[in-house]
């Protein structure tokens, strides 16, 4: 099994900053690409970043202002916001592929999501 855990979600002023992390544990060899998801009430789950081997894309909404990273030996992925505004608001999801430890499979896992809410 793997466990996805997200933190840094809260509440944050429009043009604020901040910081989501997803640490994952379990029964994990080793990590594939890692991305954040997001959901606002009433919508749709969409791709907001992903990152892979080096390689980052994302949505057209975010670009220039969200940035994913990640520390592999840490087994986290990063979401670093800024510039935020209203309609960022939304539960962000950690989603990752990794290589089981004991079957060698891949596994896609998902957090259980944090919540951000940007309101003056």
């Amino acid at each position: 099994q793997v466990q996805l855990v997200e933190s840094g979600g809260g509440l944050v002023q429009p043009g604020g900053s901040l910081r989501l992390s997803c640490a994952a544990s379990g029964s994990i060899f080793s990590i594939g690409a890692m991305r954040w998801y997001r959901q606002a009430p009433g919508k749709q789950r969409e791709l907001v970043a992903l990152t892979n081997g080096g390689s980052t894309h994302y949505a057209d909404s975010v670009k220039g202002r969200f940035t994913i990273s990640e520390d592999i030996a840490k087994k986290t992925v990063y979401l670093q916001m800024t510039s935020l505004k209203p309609e960022d608001t939304a539960v962000y999801y950690c989603n990752i592929d990794s290589i089981d430890s004991y079957g060698g499979t891949w596994i896609n896992s998902w957090g259980p999501g944090t919540q951000v809410t940007v309101s003056s």
